[in-house]
Formats: C-alpha cells, sequence, structure tokens
C-alpha cells in the first residue's frame, strides 16, 4: 500500500556546517507566498510522530515566543509581496498559555504582511482547546483549525500512544463554533496496527458526522526514527495488511464522493472551496518562509531546515542556524514539481508536462510517465496528465522513479 509519500531521497548533496538563515536570502528582497511556524511544545510524544517536539518540562515557552517575535521580525525585513497563508504547526500550539499564544499571534500579524482573507490555520491537540484557547484563536486573526483526532477508536489510540479522549474531538470544535470559527480540519490515520475494516468505517463516520470542511486521511507511516517505527523494524509490532488498508482507502474515495466530498489530494478531501490553501504550496512548488526549531522553508530551489534543537534554536542568534542547505539544480526541481504535482487530483497540464520533459537530459522521466499510462496508473483528463484511482493506490513506484 504506497498511497502516502512522505519522504523521498533526493541526490542534491546537502550542505551544513555554520549555514544560517540570512544565508537563503539574495541581495534582493524575496517574494514569498507563505509562512510555517512550528511550536515544539508536547505534553506527550506520541509514539508514531516524528515530527520535533519535546515534552518541556522547564517552562521555555516564554523565552520562546520572545524568541520567535525577533526571528519574524528579523526576516520580516528581508521579503516582499504578501502572504496568503500561515500554518502554526508542531508540536501542539494550543498548549501555549493563552497570554503567550496571543503574543505569537499579535508577532505574526505584526511583522509580516499578511494579505487580505489570508488563510490562518494552527495546530490543535482535543485536549488543549478550551474557551479561552478558542477565544484567543479567533481574536488573534486564526480562520481554520486543523485538530489532530488520528482515531475515534479507544485502543487504536493507545496503539499510537495518543494520549486524548475521542469525545473531545466534538467538545473541541463546539467550543470553535462557540468563539466564532468555521473552518475545521479533521486528520485521520488509517492502517494502525490492530485496526479492522470495521474500525475505520466507524473512525470515517464519527469523522464526517461532526461535519468539517477538511479530511486528512493518511496511511500510518512507521518512520524509523519513532518509538513504534523501531519496535515495527524489530518485529515487534504487526502491520496492517496491505490489502485490507488499501480497502479501507477505496472505501474511503468511494463514500466520501458519495457524500458530497471532494478529493483534491492523494491524502486529502475537502467540501467545496475549503481545500487547504497552505498545502497546496507546497504541493504545487511554491515559495514559504519556516520559523521556529526545525521548521522547513523553500525558496526559488533553495531548501532549508533550521537547527532542530530549541536550546540552539533560542540561544544562537540573531540569525537562526540552519542544519540543512540545499540549492536545487533545474533538473533535480522539475522532478520534485513533477513528484509533488501529480499528487494532486488535477495533475499537471500537459503543455507544462511536456516544456518540462523537453529539458531533460535523459529520457528517464519521459520513460518513466510512458510506463505509467501502459501501467494503468496514469491518464489524460481535460488537458492534464493525473494518476488514476489504482494511480493513487500504488503512487510511490511511480512518484519515486521521477525524482
Amino acid at each position: 500500500m504506497s498511497y502516502e509519500l512522505d519522504q523521498f531521497s533526493d541526490p542534491t548533496p546537502h550542505q551544513s556546517g555554520g549555514a544560517l538563515l540570512c544565508d537563503v536570502f539574495g541581495s534582493e528582497p524575496a517574494t514569498v507566498g507563505s509562512a510555517y511556524v512550528h511550536v515544539p511544545f508536547c505534553f506527550h510524544k506520541c509514539h508514531y510522530c516524528d515530527f520535533y517536539s519535546i515534552v518541556d518540562s522547564s517552562d521555555r515557552q516564554e523565552v520562546f515566543v520572545q524568541r520567535m517575535d525577533e526571528e519574524l521580525q528579523l526576516v520580516s525585513e528581508r521579503i516582499t509581496g504578501s502572504l496568503s497563508t500561515v500554518f502554526i504547526g508542531g508540536g501542539t500550539p494550543t498548549l501555549l498559555r493563552p497570554p503567550l499564544l496571543a503574543r505569537l499571534l499579535d508577532s505574526i500579524a505584526t511583522h509580516l504582511p499578511l494579505a487580505d482573507g489570508c488563510e490562518w490555520s494552527v495546530e490543535a491537540n482535543p485536549e488543549t482547546v478550551t474557551p479561552q484557547i478558542a477565544d484567543t484563536l479567533v481574536s488573534g486573526g486564526v480562520t481554520r483549525a486543523s485538530i489532530g483526532c488520528q482515531s475515534f477508536t479507544p485502543h487504536l489510540l493507545s496503539a499510537l500512544e495518543r494520549h486524548h479522549d475521542p469525545k473531545n474531538v466534538a467538545r473541541s470544535i463546539e467550543r470553535f463554533r462557540s468563539a466564532g470559527l468555521e473552518q475545521f480540519s479533521l486528520d485521520l490515520i488509517m492502517g494502525v496496527p490492530g485496526s479492522s475494516f470495521e474500525d475505520w468505517v466507524h473512525d470515517l463516520e464519527q469523522a464526517v458526522a461532526l461535519n468539517p470542511g477538511h479530511l486528512s486521511c493518511y496511511g500510518l507511516q512507521y518512520e524509523a526514527n519513532t518509538p513504534l517505527g523501531a519496535r515495527f523494524h524489530r518485529g515487534l509490532v504487526e502491520g496492517v495488511d496491505e490489502e485490507l488498508e488499501a480497502r479501507m482507502y477505496e472505501y474511503t474515495c468511494t463514500t466520501l464522493a458519495a457524500g458530497g466530498w471532494q478529493q483534491y489530494e492523494i491524502s486529502n478531501w475537502a467540501k467545496p472551496n475549503a481545500a487547504c490553501r497552505h498545502n497546496l504550496i507546497y504541493w504545487r512548488g511554491g515559495n514559504w518562509l519556516a520559523f521556529g526549531p526545525s521548521a522547513s522553508g523553500h525558496l526559488d530551489g533553495t531548501r532549508w531546515r533550521n537547527v532542530p534543537r530549541l536550546a540552539s534554536w533560542l540561544e544562537q542568534g540573531p540569525w537562526t542556524p540552519i542544519e540543512d542547505l540545499e540549492r536545487l539544480d533545474p533538473s533535480t526541481r522539475r522532478g520534485e514539481r513533477l513528484m509533488l504535482e501529480l499528487r494532486l487530483n488535477a495533475g499537471i497540464p500537459i503543455e507544462r508536462l511536456e516544456s518540462w520533459l523537453a529539458l531533460e537530459p535523459t529520457l528517464d522521466r519521459r520513460r518513466a510517465i510512458e510506463r505509467g499510462h501502459e501501467q494503468g496508473l496514469l491518464e489524460r483528463h481535460e488537458g492534464s496528465v493525473r494518476l488514476t484511482d489504482r494511480g493513487r493506490l500504488l503512487a510511490d513506484s511511480l512518484l519515486c522513479q521521477l525524482v
């Protein structure tokens, strides 16, 4: 089962060793469309999660918010244009104490050039959404909450070491709505060890019943640097059978389509006009800024990752140290765009695809596209090339050939 591709190899060498965030900018102000802000604090580290987060017992929230304000101000002086999306992720942003969360939101609104109608999203853990947190987000300008429910089935949450009461997902949405927020996204994970087809049907039904505007349904990834991944690779955890997971995915596609949901990416569905504009920036190869420890950004073919250690990020400055700095050559960048944009149901316009392939020094990518058509993984549709239903199930096998 391979409809989710979170990681991919890149032949471009990584540069590090003393690089700073200022090194990604040229002599002229950079044009960007989005920003990602990473809040690393969690009250518990879930065993499947490979995002940088810490259970912080030393209470560094206040100094974190102050340092973030400095970073936002410094970077804002090197950019131009208006930001159409902002995404605050983690970690658990809603774990910040309300006054500090309000300060963080104010810093973003003060320093970043937010466009009118900016989509401003914040990740939320159901256990942390109090009425005060909900009011703080809405009054601070947030327009969308992304709620990590993962499952509504207690024994599956236990398998993930995910600590929240399923009932609190509905309570969180009620509190957000009472505060005036109407845009929500719910995250679900399919293929959790020990799950049955009936478990997945139940989880999907529960999520749909809450009437969110957006659903993300991901297949579980066993990342090597996580406790769950380590146990899986040692044979201590048995994954869900690939045929069962494929059945779960196909059921998801069929059921949501019948309910009026639009699948716009391999793992994402939305009601009309409710697709996540921030993630579309990623998939379409746009530019976005990265703030906070471990946050990754992209600017005209240059990718970077901020130092993934809170202590280093807090102590070093004024410019943030960078762990990885990659400057992609044109061919590598085209391959990455092919891989990412083919994840979208809209696919890639044929004219643009042909223009990219014509620039390739070899025929490898063209042949991979041709094989995709021959194997029924790709199709032409309304002037574009896109994945078929079968292609979404087997996406990795094709997309990895295009990188």
